[in-house]
């Protein structure tokens, strides 16, 4: 038997759809210092220096920044590295 999904039920199903955009978002700790962060944004997500610098200026003077965005799939390997190293990260 197959049981039809209504609208509702689809998005309660799951918070992402692997198709669809997602965003990873730093979050300040007040941990770990700039060069820490700064070298794990360019190894991690693929930052250049001048634009990893900038996401931890905006996360230290703004509690949090918005470093990447791709899929849902992608983005959840280099959130697990970046957890594993410590720094707070979090999909929306």
């Amino acid at each position: 038997m197959v049981k039809k999904i209504n609208e509702t039920e689809k998005s309660s199903d799951s918070m992402f759809n692997a198709g669809e955009e997602s965003v990873m978002v730093l979050f300040n700790d007040e941990v770990n210092t700039f060069d820490y962060v700064i070298e794990n944004l360019i190894e991690v997500c693929h930052h250049e220096p001048q634009q990893a610098e900038q996401c931890a200026f905006i996360t230290h003077y703004k509690g949090k920044c918005d470093i990447k965005s791709g899929s849902l799939t992608t983005l959840k390997l280099m959130k697990d590295i970046l957890i594993e190293r410590g720094l707070s990260v979090n999909i929306q």
